[in-house]
């Protein structure tokens, strides 16, 4: 047992939203109990302190929505890539990339993102994989980083139409054994789902087979809307709007995940609402790709279970925050939107879509749930308490300064020092494996 105290404490529980001396207890794998530092110093005297230095504690980030496979993509410049639309972007530069994937790649890929993750306070990741060079055992290289890394993880495969039915087959065989694997696994850190592109690259035979191959329980993770060129292909073929199609394919419900939606109306709204249907959120993707805003905050005010992605962009959770924020004042020419409705998400939203795979509570600090902590080196220059912590994370803080970073129980970064992991060795790796991966893409390009 330990307790993690001196610090400014943000529970994200209603009942106790902050302490100005706060302290949280871990026995294990969980929270203990939370109060006041001196409090607890006295009731558990035998327990290790790990001093919070006077930053700020709180729940772990979680990542609704990332794309491991895109970690090499930084710094890679391929032969005749000049996009000039969103169809463009996915065809020169994304399935290019995973074409070219093999195994070792998706790994070295993992180990660099679980290493970011941990060095920007992200504790769990909800993650949608492709890399059609190496199908087979690609979720479990992955879950494998995830286990030496020790972040929570929910994984998938992404189906598609767009490299023949043979590799189709072959990516819904790797959901269904990963699915069935995680579903034996009792350390409630690894999880998987039935992964899709988009409805665009899949056809109804396909979604068909899907459905009859899915394991019981498990849920699906899709991207829906992202381009207009999706919605045009759905009109134009089936005669109907995305979210409908796929909810005549049974493809909605409380367990899936549809990234993005950017490009559905209000009667789709309805619909993922009335399924208890999941979004995520992807603003500097969709920024940066040119493929518009989503009607976000138009989501929100239906109730709908909205969460925060970077669509591995970042693993920087806080940045993903600014720019939803500025980005949806923007998009509405309106300063006072994006106040609440995106911190609902990133803090409130993304913990209830966590809560529907994993046993216990995550992303709070409170009795009973798991002790994914962080603490980050922030010292506020003006009052702080509970009415304003969003504003100071939004204003004050970033991924970098995260300090210490405890995932189910175990110090995996303390005062910016990794604990059991030699980053040197991991980034020397991962330029290594990039740079074959990037050759092998430009070869005879």
């Amino acid at each position: 047992m330990y307790l993690l105290g001196n610090g400014r404490l943000v529970t994200r529980d209603d009942a106790n939203p902050y302490l100005e001396n706060g302290c949280v207890a871990i026995e294990g794998n969980l929270i203990k109990e939370v109060g006041e530092t001196a409090a607890l110093k006295a009731k558990y005297p035998e327990a290790e302190f790990i001093d919070a230095k006077g930053g700020v504690i709180m729940p772990g980030f979680i990542n609704a929505h990332n794309h491991i496979y895109s970690a090499f993509a930084r710094g890679l410049t391929i032969k005749g890539n000049n996009p000039t639309n969103f169809l463009e972007v996915l065809d020169q530069q994304w399935w290019t990339i995973d074409r070219n994937l093999l195994l070792p790649d998706t790994k070295a890929s993992a180990d660099a993102t679980y290493l970011d993750c941990i060095m920007n306070g992200v504790t769990t990741i909800f993650d949608h994989h492709a890399s059609y060079g190496g199908i087979e055992g690609s979720l479990f290289a992955i879950a494998e980083s995830a286990k030496e890394f020790g972040v929570r993880s929910n994984l998938c495969y992404e189906i598609s139409d767009r490299d023949g039915e043979d590799k189709m087959k072959a990516s819904v065989k790797e959901n269904v054994d990963f699915i069935k694997y995680a579903q034996a696994d009792t350390t409630d850190m690894i999880k998987g789902m039935m992964g899709m592109h988009a409805p665009f690259t899949l056809s109804n035979k396909t979604l068909e087979y899907c459905a009859a191959e899915k394991p019981e329980g498990a849920g699906y993770h899709i991207h829906v809307a992202e381009g207009i060129d999706d919605l045009y292909d759905s009109l134009t073929k089936y005669n109907k709007r995305l979210v409908f199609r796929l909810h005549d394919m049974d493809i909605l419900g409380d367990k899936t995940i549809c990234g993005h939606c950017i490009y559905i109306n209000e009667a789709e709204m309805d619909l993922l609402k009335a399924t208890n249907t999941m979004v995520v959120h992807n603003p500097e993707s969709n920024m940066g790709n040119a493929v518009g805003c989503p009607p976000i905050l138009k989501m929100m005010e239906k109730g709908l279970t909205v969460g925060l992605g970077t669509d591995g962009y970042t693993n920087d959770m806080t940045e993903s925050y600014k720019v939803a924020n500025v980005l949806h004042k923007h998009n509405a020419c309106k300063p006072n939107v994006a106040w609440g409705e995106i911190p609902t998400m990133l803090f409130e939203n993304n913990r209830a879509m966590a809560g529907r795979f994993f046993e216990k509570s995550i992303g709070i600090l409170k009795e009973g749930a798991y002790a994914d902590v962080i603490v980050s080196d922030y010292d506020p220059l003006t009052p702080m308490n509970a009415s304003n912590i969003n504003s100071h994370i939004l204003f004050g803080m970033t991924g970098r300064s995260v300090v210490t970073t405890i995932i189910n129980g175990v110090v995996k970064m303390k005062d910016r020092e990794l604990i059991g992991i030699d980053k040197e060795a991991v980034l020397a790796h991962c330029r290594e494996q990039s740079a074959d991966l990037w050759n092998r893409i430009n070869a005879g390009r």
